[in-house]
């Protein structure tokens, strides 16, 4: 099911969660707005329907959902899509192995003096005063990766080196401490719709422990400074790829505190065209219909055969991108949908072998081979 672009306005108004809720300049900023090329799911609507039936039942409340899928089958997307629809400002933490309890609550920095600061390094100085102007609003890590260009979990890893570097440098003399909250801590504290992206990776049990604790409907993080309490309109959605042979399941205590799981697959094949249509602007029906039949074929043989690449809507779009700027229909075939699945010489003669035991490699070679004859006339 997709609603058009006319009954936007109609749906996020009528799943907005708090209609008399004030927002700063920023924070209006931070509520996403939806593109054209976004279609309304099937379960976006019943999420939406979900949490506003709920919203104000108690116990029986709606506020950590889980979406599970494969990369590239809309997690993300549809998480940033429930901000608009509830009106909350979006947030995200993008989880990794190392993860210890100051990047779920946040770090304790020293402030240290003009004259130490020009002793450090460039790239150091430049992250320290950045942290230092900061107004609280952002996360440190969020401020580190505006400043330094780099991933979530890099910037979290540096927090912890500034923090190292800062306290070396203020042994000497009377230190001012400031603490800087995690971006887990900013959505608890003033409401937001965070995203938790891939908890599954999170080796410490300390790490996992802090979280479980924050999912509560009426949980507190204990804080540095003071507790702090889960407000009313904070909600949590989880997304995590669907398990594959070895990887870790998501944790059952964790997973326990869910009051709503998506099972995220490749939507239907018209709704693939619809969106492909609105991403790139290409407009051929017939050939969208064949990528799209191959991408749903190489999504199934991939988790027949435990292939762990995945074949998924991203494939699509850079695919039907590639075409629609005159790529090779074929070609851009392996360099954006097979050799993302797998480059292993074995696993792509199966994938292959599937295409060609549905026929529709054979079509679009034959696709292809018409184009090149109408070019020629």
């Amino acid at each position: 099911m997709n609603i058009n672009e006319g009954d936007y306005k109609f749906i996020q108004h009528k799943y907005y969660l708090s209609l008399d809720r004030q927002y700063t300049v920023e924070e209006k900023e931070l509520i996403w707005k939806k593109p054209l090329s976004h279609k309304v799911s099937e379960e976006e609507m019943r999420i939406c329907n979900e949490v506003k039936r709920n919203w104000n039942c108690g116990e029986m409340k709606i506020a950590n959902i889980l979406l599970e899928g494969d990369a590239g089958s809309g997690k993300t997307q549809l998480a940033k899509a429930l901000s608009a629809d509830f009106n909350l400002p979006y947030t995200k933490v993008t989880c990794f192995a190392d993860m210890d309890k100051t990047d779920i609550i946040g770090a304790i920095l020293p402030v240290i003096s003009t004259e130490q600061l020009e002793k450090i390094n460039d790239e150091d100085k430049a992250a320290l005063k950045a942290l230092y102007d900061s107004d609280g609003f952002h996360s440190a890590t969020e401020i580190l990766v505006d400043v330094l260009g780099i991933s979530w979990e890099q910037a979290a890893l540096k927090m912890k080196e500034l923090m190292k570097i800062a306290d070396e440098s203020s042994k000497d003399g009377i230190v001012e401490y400031r603490f800087y909250p995690s971006e887990i801590v900013r959505a608890y504290r003033n409401g937001y719709l965070l995203e938790i992206q891939e908890p599954t990776v999170i080796r410490d049990a300390a790490v996992l422990m802090a979280l479980n604790s924050a999912l509560e409907l009426d949980g507190s993080i204990n804080l540095p400074t003071e507790i702090i309490h889960r407000h009313p309109d904070c909600i949590v959605i989880i997304t995590t790829n669907r398990n594959y042979l070895g990887c870790r399941p998501l944790n059952e205590s964790l997973r326990d505190r869910i009051q709503h799981t998506e099972k995220m697959d490749l939507p239907d094949k018209e709704v693939m065209i619809e969106r492909a249509i609105a991403k790139t602007g290409y407009r051929n029906d017939q050939l969208l219909e064949i990528l799209a039949d191959i991408i749903i074929t190489l999504d199934k043989t991939a988790r027949a055969n435990a292939i762990k690449g995945v074949a998924g809507m991203r494939s699509f779009f850079y695919w039907v991108d590639a075409i629609a700027h005159g790529g090779s229909i074929t070609e851009s075939l392996y360099h954006k949908v097979i050799y993302k699945i797998t480059t292993d010489s074995e696993e792509i003669k199966i994938l292959e072998e599937s295409l060609k035991k549905h026929r529709v490699l054979e079509e679009l070679e034959e696709f292809e081979s018409e184009i090149k004859k109408k070019a020629r006339m």
